[in-house]
């Protein structure tokens, strides 16, 4: 669901239903092209069905128009009758409002429209929406009927129970009758299959047999006549069924369902919230210095994560917090209090995307990946090092010292051959960062450049080679700021909307965009301009709709987000269009469970990765020495100066053996006249389950082979 997206005025709580007939209308006719048999699909298949019904895009128009002005959404929400019940144990929560009746008025609304509208009548029933519409249209209407028979409020939570989250889903019964309706729905959509949706009374949950041990989860629905509940597995249905009889409601005194209380405080309509100093517990952290790492970097100190969409005098707005336990320090640290935005005064007001970011001093935070980084990273920083010195230069104080930390990027087009872009960075000593910059670009390929005055400011233009040709790079310094562009008019332009007052900080529709209580300044800022975007993405999937399809949103609001640093919490709000991208980080944070198969995944990767370097090292290494593979993994690493037993080929860590979750297991094969002519190496995750589930074997013959469940062998399947 995306909110404030596409509707510019009201509550925008009933985009789901607009997305999809905005599917229906506007995606079907593609999907009909890409259906097509290859070397047969239809040509510019958008024009083709506007030309077939003329006067369809105004249909449609006013078809939306009359949706965004007509129909009436759910009041806002102060409090939750579903909130207090739900288990101690809960780390996730989100919360919408029942969009049932919301829903039947579009489709009312739709449907007056296409009765009084030939084209679009005549395009539903016969053109290439033909197939797909109807079954959608069902789909709403079978909504709206499920919807009158339970609550204003859907909550879907997450329990922990060990290392696994147990999905929940509940809602208030508002009528008697709902479970015929469940089983209705649930036989129709199975139809001649096996339903994977069991619907259960009180009395038949208590003889059940479980489910949802199987890999297969399926979801099992508990109607009682005050609760309708859902869970993947029988025993969290009883074990819930029974705080409910016993009248249960610890979790409205637990700090996290106070925290979560206080979001409904004002109204809502959306809420998220995420437990993420449980949730961050359940990812496995590998090695020691791992740990260390993790920690330096601040984000295990991570204590909250709530998302809240409402609407303020008329206007809709969203803001999120994350907070953390005590002072922010590390990686966390980095987004600096909020400060005046300058860099939006060289932003054109035209811009189709702009972010900007205030952080902390640049060189500080050299300084924090130094140390994070600790032992792994110091071969890199002892090359910076190097470089350093050749070129009588540092990093740290000549080049990031110079730059105050304010950072904004600007794109203008996507067309790939030629994007339009700036950067825009704060300077605190304009002349010593030219110096630099002029020494980096004189020991570069790309040379110093070309130079050119104009206007009193001074632009210097770098020449970069590429296929299939090549580009350029040009900067300049104007009042306290560097100006990086991708050519010399694109940032005389922002000298230009900086001295004329021209720009997008200075503009009325990034004024009145900033949330109520806060001033323009602000740590981040992320701004789009939704029309242009989409017109942008139209122009390169379906160019001949691409201009109808803006004129029809030519007057929809930017989507612009704001961000707060404080001392224990990042905040970002949103107002007016904004979709909020705290809304992405609850679902993010909600959904931190899925990083134990992510990183599961990542580390398997990594392995396969690995064992590849070590299959490319053991092949140099026999040809470097004469005396075949190494008899040892050690015998690759890089300690020391390069010899048989220390060939400098691969890092000192997985010359160690383990690496990102897995221990590698190397032997060489039998000494034959001075020669080994053999070896086979063995990656087996260090957790099985945890840090990986596959196993991975290789040999001199370089295929990777992998087994599911034991150490992999010669004769497994080789990867795809």
């Amino acid at each position: 669901m995306r909110y404030g997206q596409t509707l510019r005025q009201g509550r925008r709580c009933f985009i789901p239903c607009a997305a999809l007939l905005a599917v229906i209308f506007l995606v079907a006719p593609a999907c009909a092209a890409q259906a097509a048999p290859a070397g047969k699909q239809p040509e510019g298949a958008w024009s083709q069905e506007l030309s077939k019904y003329p006067g369809l895009l105004p249909a449609l128009g006013r078809l939306l128009d009359r949706i965004q002005k007509n129909v009436q959404y759910p009041p806002a929400r102060g409090e939750s009758r579903v909130l207090p019940l739900l288990p101690e144990s809960t780390v996730g929560y989100v919360a919408f409002p029942n969009l049932g009746d919301a829903v039947h008025q579009a489709l009312t609304i739709f449907r007056q429209e296409r009765q009084e509208s030939p084209v679009l009548r005549d395009w539903w029933q016969h053109g290439e929406v033909a197939a797909a519409g109807p079954k959608v249209e069902d789909a709403l209407e079978k909504i709206y009927q499920l919807s009158q028979f339970v609550g204003e409020e859907l909550v879907l939570s997450g329990g922990m129970e060990g290392r696994v989250i147990k999905p929940l889903f509940v809602v208030e019964v508002r009528k008697p009758g709902l479970k015929a309706v469940l089983q209705q729905m649930v036989n129709e959509y199975a139809g001649s299959s096996k339903p994977s949706v069991r619907v259960l009374e009180p009395q038949e949950l208590a003889a059940a047999e479980d489910w949802g041990r199987g890999p297969v989860k399926e979801l099992a629905i508990l109607v009682r006549p005050d609760y309708v509940v859902g869970a993947l597995d029988v025993t969290t249905l009883r074990d819930f069924s029974d705080r409910l009889d016993r009248g249960k409601r610890d979790f409205a005194s637990a700090p996290f369902g106070q925290r979560i209380a206080q979001a409904y405080q004002g109204g809502v309509t959306v809420v998220g919230a995420a437990d993420l100093h449980k949730l961050v517990s359940l990812v496995p952290i590998g090695t020691e210095q791992e740990r260390i790492t993790f920690q330096r970097s601040g984000f295990a100190d991570m204590k909250y994560l709530v998302w809240e969409h409402r609407s303020v005098a008329g206007q809709d707005a969203s803001q999120a917090e994350l907070s953390f336990i005590g002072p922010r320090h590390g990686v966390a640290s980095w987004l600096a209090a909020p400060a005046p935005l300058g860099s939006l005064d060289f932003v054109s007001p035209k811009a189709m995307l702009a972010g900007t970011v205030v952080l902390i001093s640049p060189a500080r935070i050299f300084d924090d990946v130094k140390e994070i980084s600790g032992a792994s990273g110091a071969g890199g920083f002892a090359m910076l090092g190097q470089s350093e010195q050749a070129l009588k230069l540092s990093v740290r104080d000549d080049l990031l010292g110079q730059l105050g930390g304010e950072i904004t990027a600007e794109l203008d087009s996507i067309v790939p051959t030629a994007p339009v872009w700036k950067a825009i960075l704060r300077v605190n000593d304009s002349d010593r960062l030219q110096q630099t910059l002029r020494t980096l670009l004189a020991a570069s390929p790309f040379g110093a450049g070309q130079q050119f005055d104009e206007g009193g400011v001074t632009y210097h233009t770098v020449h970069i080679p590429s296929t299939p040709k090549p580009y350029e790079i040009d900067y300049a310094f104007v009042d306290g700021y560097l100006i990086v562009a991708s050519s010399r008019e694109t940032a005389a332009e922002a000298v230009r909307l900086h001295r004329s007052g021209e720009s997008l900080g200075k503009s009325q529709k990034l004024l009145a965009a900033v949330p109520r209580g806060h001033t323009p300044s602000a740590s981040a800022l992320f701004y789009q301009d939704s029309a242009a975007t989409r017109a942008a993405t139209l122009r390169r999937i379906a160019p001949e709709m691409a201009d109808s399809l803006a004129q029809l949103a030519s007057d929809s609001e930017p989507a612009v987000s704001w961000a707060y640093g404080e001392e224990t919490a990042i905040r970002e709000a949103g107002g007016s269009a904004a979709i909020g991208a705290g809304a992405v980080l609850v679902m993010a944070g909600i959904a931190i469970p899925n990083l134990l198969g992510s990183r599961i995944a990542a580390n398997e990767a990594s392995a396969v990765g690995s064992l590849r370097t070590l299959n490319t090292a053991c092949v140099t290494y026999s040809t470097t020495y004469g005396s075949g593979f190494p008899r040892k993994l050690s015998n690759l690493g890089t300690s020391g100066e390069p010899s048989p037993t220390a060939a400098g080929l691969i890092d000192d860590v997985l010359a160690g053996g383990t690496k990102s979750g897995y221990s590698f297991t190397y032997r060489s094969g039998m000494e034959i006249g001075g020669q080994t002519p053999t070896y086979t190496i063995q990656a087996n995750p260090i957790t099985p389950g945890e840090t990986g589930e596959r196993y991975f074997f290789t040999n001199q013959s370089g295929v990777v082979r992998w087994n599911a469940s034991r150490p992999a062998t010669v004769s497994d399947p080789p990867l795809n």
